[in-house]
């Protein structure tokens, strides 16, 4: 494996407290947990470096408290932190309410993450086998919008990978199309391609998106237990999932698309890659936490036996 998977997201601190119920206006509940973890494009960057990928984080992060549990957790994972901390504010923090119902509320408090500057992404030197990640979350905010709009255009790499995230539909239509456009893998769940074509079938969905990518690029459907839907160049197929009982579904998505993009890195094809994602995600949701995805060892014996 020569190549890397290059992360141009943002890595938060997820500051996950587990209640009775979300609070209305004006109230106040207890919690009964209360915990500090990395999260956002930390996830996937785990996901692909504890299956032998090596990963470099291009994104932007912060000086302070916050800024420093990232890079710990980001070196704990032997990822390459690129960029230098930005000098005047912290990395953001997103409060996470998670009910009885293991139903997620959020509130973000954005941070350095959010304000990469573009002259910044461009000290970033991309090789042809690298795998290039990009966030939709990336595009909500300006400046790291305009970084990687400037950027994207001189980039050669082995693919593109866009995950869309749960905040596509607020994503602006020129600006994606833009995206979509340089985008060698789409990888999106199933609400998300609701979200994208109005289909309500899966496999109906990835068949569609295809028609806003090149001729070349792939589309990937993550529909849960039920596995994904890999959709390319016309032909649309179903690579079942594995069925386990969950514990926690909290980052099975980040498990795939890192494990996926390892995948890749290894000399995989689309189909095998998926395959490969979804056992990592299958084993991702029996423990809690948001970070749970395998290391290459546990992945490995899982498909042996299936």
């Amino acid at each position: 494996m020569t190549g890397r998977l290059v992360h141009t997201g943002q890595v938060v601190m997820d500051l996950v407290m587990r209640v009775d119920s979300v609070p209305e206006t004006g109230g106040d509940v207890l919690a009964s947990t209360t915990t500090l973890l990395p999260g956002g494009g930390f996830n996937v960057m785990a996901a692909a470096a504890r299956d032998g990928a090596p990963v470099l984080y291009a994104g932007a992060h912060g000086t302070g408290r916050f800024g420093d549990q990232a890079r710990a957790a980001l070196r704990g994972e032997g990822i390459t932190i690129a960029q230098p901390p930005a000098e005047d504010r912290d990395t953001g923090v997103c409060v996470v309410l998670v009910d009885d119902d293991g139903e997620r509320t959020f509130v973000t408090g954005t941070g350095a993450e959010a304000g990469l500057p573009p002259e910044l992404l461009r000290t970033v030197e991309v090789t042809p086998e690298d795998v290039l990640y990009l966030s939709g979350y990336s595009l909500l905010h300006e400046s790291n919008r305009a970084a990687l709009l400037g950027w994207l255009p001189d980039v050669s790499v082995a693919a593109v990978l866009l995950d869309p995230g749960p905040l596509v539909g607020q994503i602006p239509r020129d600006v994606l199309d833009t995206v979509l456009s340089k985008v060698d893998v789409l990888s999106c769940n199933a609400r998300e391609s609701r979200v994208l074509t109005g289909l309500a079938d899966v496999g109906e969905a990835a068949s569609a998106l295809t028609d806003r990518l090149g001729s070349h690029a792939a589309v990937i459907v993550r529909d849960g237990p039920a596995g994904c839907v890999l959709a390319q160049q016309g032909t649309t197929r179903h690579i079942p999932g594995f069925p386990v009982t969950p514990v926690d579904t909290n980052g099975a998505g980040d498990t795939h698309c890192g494990v996926l993009a390892a995948a890749l890195l290894g000399g995989a094809d689309l189909a095998a890659a998926a395959r490969r994602a979804n056992a990592a995600a299958a084993l991702s949701v029996l423990h809690h936490g948001p970070a749970t995805a395998p290391h290459t060892p546990e992945i490995d014996a899982f498909l042996a036996g299936h």
